[in-house]
């Protein structure tokens, strides 16, 4: 018998999420928090730091591209199933500036036997699209959480 707190996709979802998060120290320590998963679907924001500036005064694409990776993540994962990137492209559209709160949207768009395809919009808090992305999973086995079956 399945574990009863964990009997819909979206409990589900929230218990690999959390599980995921507290051992994601890298999107922990850049501030990120996870606001929303539900099966197929993350949403995290993230808050431009003084050391997050390049050269020219405004976010550095990398750490963009963490934001947009860390959504894509969790959105592969919210199925329980442990899920990889196995691909991925960023487009960046406007400079993210420093105070600036970033919000990445990952959208599951097709998921076929160990694939998966997501796309991740970064907006900020304007709504204007700093960059879009789009990650390509393979799910490699196991569960992200123990369900008992």
């Amino acid at each position: 018998m399945r574990d009863a707190a964990m009997t819909t996709p979206d409990t589900l979802a929230q218990a690999a999420g959390a599980a995921m998060f507290a051992r994601d120290t890298a999107s922990q320590g850049l501030g990120m928090t996870l606001d929303e998963i539900r099966p197929g679907y993350a949403r995290m924001s993230m808050r431009i730091r003084p050391d997050m500036l390049n050269g020219h005064g405004t976010c550095h694409g990398g750490f963009i591209f963490t934001l947009a990776d860390s959504a894509f993540a969790f959105a592969c994962n919210s199925h329980n199933l442990v899920t990889v990137g196995a691909g991925c492209t960023i487009d960046y559209l406007a400079p993210g500036r420093q105070n600036d709160l970033l919000t990445a949207e990952a959208v599951e768009r097709a998921l076929a036997g160990k694939t998966g395809i997501y796309d991740v919009n970064v907006i900020n808090q304007d709504g204007r699209i700093v960059a879009t992305f789009r990650g390509k999973s393979h799910r490699i086995g196991g569960e992200v959480v123990p369900v008992q079956a």
